[in-house]
């Protein structure tokens, strides 16, 4: 049994020593887990498809594609970001000047998921060198390989009192979230977030917590159907579904359920073949555990299409679902599977309210050509992120935070916002000893009428 006791006070020990704070250090790290990616493409590749069914493509594009923009993003961008931002100086501070300083917090603890296991460990963490801070890393162990590929980049590129990685269960998680840690970031379940912001209180620790939820897909009457089908099966069937901001179910206008259902089939058929159990570039589900989930709830509603599972293998087919109720079982939580539950709504005002209706969602799709359309769900439905006329692909930038909101979580990052992400931003005043104005100390006699002529 480790000693996270131990573990946490060097860390904690070498960052007071104040090793990881300069902008040599920080970029040095951060272009030597750059070459190690490079060097070590291969084998995260393979990790992906020994835990998940990931073919080469789709594990480049999802995982190592993203975090070698994240690098290149912090690489360029690092001196500019670590710069004191000068602000206005208020009236009474005169004579002064105003900066805010970002500084790392200091011992920080990253949680990250299964379904992207290198890209939601690798992301974070390079937020976390950029800011300055130590690390401690806990990837998932229902991805076993990538967990201890994880476990061997950071042995050959970190000391440990820098960047650990923990590897173990449920077990090992309870016992690191007893140790007091700077800054948490965790990426998982809304049931785990709750319980890890329940522990971090104790410390009064902050958090940023990146869940999930069921992320709705609205299609309306004037939407192309034929692109809205490509982007959603798309979507939807990235990691076999097994994506946080995934399409969770689809809300599409009642005079074009038929025309959508079928194009939806036509598109899954033409990128999955007929036999998408036998395609080897379709991913399998991660376990038993949600494997079996998944297959109980095929019977929330008639299959349209799909619906073929292989025990063997842990595969389900891209299934759709009509004739679903609200109060079905595929609709009381997130699917994360390829099973897509297609309902129908009669106005805006029903599709809205519905969607309000439920925990706001981290992602929300939004099919039209109406522009009004557009801007009154985006006014009114909270959500976290999401695209017009598309699906996925709004987190796939530096340039954005990637984030959820209530039950979805809180916080963002990706680019600058991992930084701010694992950063304090310190507010510093600094003041000349001239002149030093009598009006703000005591006595105050008739200083009022002066104080508000000045404010």
């Amino acid at each position: 049994m480790q000693d996270f006791t131990e573990m946490v006070n060097r860390q904690r020990a070498y960052f007071l020593s104040q090793a990881t704070k300069p902008y040599g250090f920080r970029l040095e790290k951060l272009r030597a887990l750059s070459g190690w990616i490079d060097a070590n493409e291969d084998a995260v590749l393979e990790a992906l498809a020994e835990d998940l069914g990931k073919c080469a493509f789709e594990g480049y594009l999802t995982e190592v594609a993203m975090v070698r923009q994240e690098i290149r993003d912090a690489l360029r961008h690092l001196a500019e970001w670590m710069h004191p931002r000068r602000v206005r100086t208020a009236v009474g501070q005169f004579p002064g000047r105003c900066r805010i300083y970002s500084e790392p917090y200091g011992v920080t603890l990253i949680m990250s998921p299964w379904n992207y296991p290198f890209q939601l460990t690798v992301a974070p963490l390079i937020g976390a060198i950029a800011a300055g801070n130590c690390a401690v890393v806990k990837p998932s162990a229902y991805s076993a390989a990538t967990s201890a590929l994880l476990r061997r980049m950071a042995q050959e590129l970190f000391a440990p009192e820098h960047v650990a990685v923990v590897e173990g269960g449920r077990e090992e998680n309870a016992r690191l979230l007893e140790q007091r840690f700077d800054f948490i970031f965790f990426t998982g379940s809304p049931q785990v977030g709750r319980l890890v912001m329940e522990k971090a209180s104790a410390h009064l620790t902050p958090v940023s917590l990146e869940l999930g939820g069921k992320s709705p897909v609205i299609v309306d009457e004037t939407a192309d159907i034929a692109l809205t089908a490509r982007r959603l099966v798309w979507g939807k069937c990235l990691n076999a579904g097994q994506t946080c901001v995934a399409p969770d179910y689809v809300l599409v206008h009642h005079s074009r359920e038929q025309a959508l259902v079928e194009a939806l089939i036509g598109e899954i058929r033409a990128r999955y073949t007929s036999a998408p159990l036998m395609n080897e570039e379709w991913p399998h589900i991660i376990n038993r555990k949600h494997f079996d989930r998944l297959v109980g709830l095929l019977g929330s509603g008639a299959i349209s299409h799909g619906g073929q599972i292989d025990p063997e293998s842990l595969r389900i087919s891209p299934t759709i679902l009509t004739d679903v109720a609200w109060d079905s079982p595929v609709m009381q939580e997130e699917i994360f599977g390829p099973i897509l539950p297609v309902l129908t709504y009669r106005s805006l005002d029903e599709a809205i309210a519905r969607i309000q209706e439920r925990p706001k969602p981290l992602a929300l799709y939004l099919f039209t050509r109406d522009a009004a359309t557009e801007k009154r769900v985006l006014d009114e439905v909270s959500f976290g992120g999401g695209c017009v006329n598309d699906t996925v692909l709004h987190l796939a930038t530096s340039n954005m935070p990637f984030g959820g909101v209530g039950e979805s979580g809180m916080g963002g990052y990706h680019g600058k916002y991992s930084f701010d992400a694992f950063s304090h931003e310190k507010s510093v005043l600094k003041r000349l000893s001239w002149p030093d104005v009598a009006l703000r100390y005591a006595p105050y006699g008739q200083k009022l009428r002066q104080l508000k002529r000045l404010m």
